[in-house]
């Protein structure tokens, strides 16, 4: 088994981030790649090595882990100017971490390995806070070789690596039930946190009853608190449910199934989105409909 200790991150948000100093933690020499200057010298701040584009990252790298937003992107990082596939080594490790369309998710491997790379599908999931501790959550999928090869990088950034096949889409298909069911969660969660506030229940007291209760979820006790303390700093956009919940319904359609709690919280998403609220913490869909109902909840402006 071949293990590495170079590796590189393309896109340093919330869980590129994590990743970033997942691997820095367990002693791997790490190029990180994002637009945002600020970012980039916080990286270095923390012992990595900061780059302005895909291609000085993936130089030398044995494993690249793609953390940007949608599939347009992927394949901006890599395949357009100054993108990773221009300095990239074959055979090396291509991990691609963002949620995409299972369909484009196949296409963008098929490209990888035409240049003799390896690719694993590897959307993750669990949130900032477990990216930053590595113990993320990956739904996987790819040839033994790349899982070989990739198999340091693994253990550093997740705590659970589900292996679903060993060819690219499975990972992402996967990823699109679990964003399907996180969505519908978060709106749920702003649903019940509203009508609560509406019906005058201290929302505190009712968030610490739910979490120890059969009606929570994660997303109820992670985004929960959001809405409790009004804080609506971003850890995971409203717009990307927009993409996210777009990719299930979309998909759904193509296979003939029928998703009306996708949609009806799309719709929600949606709203938001278009009522200026898509770059804010996506538990903001609460203010959707707190506005709508009339409740007041925490943090509000009078």
């Amino acid at each position: 088994m071949q293990q590495t200790k170079k590796a590189a991150v393309i896109g340093l948000g919330s869980m590129g981030w994590g990743a970033a100093l997942s691997l820095l933690k367990a002693g791997f020499a790490v190029r990180g790649c994002d637009v945002r200057s600020e970012v980039l010298t916080r990286f270095a701040e923390n012992g990595g090595t900061p780059c302005t584009t895909p291609a000085a990252a993936a130089k030398e790298a044995d494993v690249i882990l793609i953390y940007v937003v949608n599939s347009k992107q992927v394949e901006d990082v890599l395949f357009g100017q100054d993108g990773a596939l221009e300095t990239a080594q074959a055979p090396s490790v291509f991990m691609l971490c963002t949620t995409m369309a299972p369909s484009a998710t196949t296409a963008i491997a098929e490209r990888l390995e035409a240049s003799g790379m390896l690719v694993i599908d590897a959307p993750v999931s669990g949130g900032h806070v477990r990216a930053l501790s590595g113990e993320i959550t990956v739904m996987a999928s790819g040839a033994r070789e790349a899982f070989d090869r990739a198999s340091a990088v693994l253990d550093a950034i997740s705590a659970k690596v589900f292996r679903l096949g060993e060819s690219a889409g499975a990972g992402s298909q996967v990823k699109m039930i679990n964003q399907l069911l996180a969505g519908v969660h978060i709106a749920a969660t702003a649903e019940a946190m509203t009508l609560a506030a509406k019906a005058g229940i201290d929302l505190k007291t009712l968030y610490d009853v739910i979490c120890v209760s059969a009606g929570s979820s994660w997303m109820f006790e992670n985004r929960g608190e959001h809405i409790v303390s009004g804080d609506y700093t971003p850890r995971s956009a409203v717009n990307i449910f927009v993409k996210d919940l777009g990719i299930v319904t979309s998909e759904a359609g193509k296979a003939g199934a029928i998703t009306p709690l996708a949609a009806a919280a799309l719709n929600l998403f949606v709203e938001a989105s278009e009522a200026g609220l898509g770059l804010e913490d996506d538990a903001a869909v609460a203010k959707i409909l707190a506005a709508k109902s009339g409740a007041s909840l925490p943090g509000a402006k009078d």
